[in-house]
């Protein structure tokens, strides 16, 4: 999902619920310092897409992780049994994300962003569409709902994996 729609909220939760490792991949990046250059434009680094995929290729095989990021078009397809794309409401997300401090362009391209479903469809041209849905990331009863919805998928799974 766009920055500002709750992805690390609901990661985090959903972990310490399911008893799942949470990788935030904007965190592992900066620790492991996983650049491959600096965005002038957007003030920020740009991820080494091939390195990540290193540092995660373990942890993926072994199972029960929940990535969080942006995008995902450059993960293998192998790596996910479902994906999620948290999606807000612009008037919620434009505040969010102002008081991140974004602005100008930055701001801009990320509601255009959100406006215009671009990590959806994304999410939809990289992974087979019945394991890719849309989850609302408004108000913290969408939270819950999310993490209750989540929650009753990964107990099926399961039980029907294992």
């Amino acid at each position: 999902g766009t920055p500002g729609v709750g992805k690390t909220t609901l990661g985090k939760e959903l972990a310490s619920r399911a008893g799942m490792t949470y990788v935030n991949v904007g965190d592992m990046a900066k620790e492991g310092e996983l650049y491959e250059g600096f965005d002038e434009e957007y003030d920020c680094p740009i991820l080494d897409e091939d390195r990540v995929i290193d540092e995660l290729e373990d942890k993926m095989s072994e199972g029960g992780v929940i990535v969080d990021y942006h995008g995902c078009d450059f993960f293998p397809e192998r790596w996910f049994h479902i994906v999620f794309v948290l999606r807000t409401d612009n008037s919620f997300l434009y505040d969010r994300l102002e008081s991140r401090g974004y602005k100008g362009k930055k701001l801009q391209d990320n509601i255009q962003c959100e406006i215009f479903q671009t990590l959806y469809e994304e999410a939809m041209l990289s992974y087979r569409k019945e394991i890719v849905h849309q989850l609302p990331s408004n108000t913290p009863e969408d939270l819950e709902r999310n993490l209750d919805q989540i929650m009753q998928w990964i107990e099926q799974w399961m039980k029907d994996n294992n």
